[in-house]
């Protein structure tokens, strides 16, 4: 019973991001999901689905850790060198694909991950 129940948490927390367009927090789930799993696990379907290269993790402005579907990633290849736009108004975090930041350190640094959020007003809130 336990393993099917995560199974449908799984499916539903996949769809939900899924559907939204936007990055969701862990507490914006929860809501969302309206009591159908607990919050430990929404906190171990979410990080299964990152394991997957599914979703990423995206912080933003204010440090709130939001998860967003993977478009091109794959479980070889996983990255996430894009923008994020963090919505000062509507509190949206969005990712931007078609911008790639170039990052220049110097020869000695090894860059593993790049969180690069940007904030501002999306243009639904304009």
């Amino acid at each position: 019973m336990k393993q099917s129940r995560n199974t449908i948490a799984r499916k539903e927390i996949t769809r939900l991001i899924h559907d939204s367009g936007v990055a969701l927090s862990h507490a914006e789930l929860q809501v969302l999901l309206d009591g159908l799993c607990d919050r430990v696990t929404t906190y171990r379907v979410l990080e299964r689905l990152m394991d997957e290269g599914i979703i990423h993790k995206v912080v933003d402005i204010d440090g709130t850790i939001k998860y967003a579907e993977c478009h091109t990633c794959t479980t070889e290849i996983h990255h996430h060198d894009h923008l994020h736009f963090s919505c000062e108004q509507c509190k949206t975090v969005t990712c931007v694909e078609d911008v790639e930041p170039k990052i220049k350190l110097p020869v000695s640094y090894k860059v593993h991950k790049i969180n690069l959020t940007v904030s501002g007003i999306c243009p639904n809130c304009q």
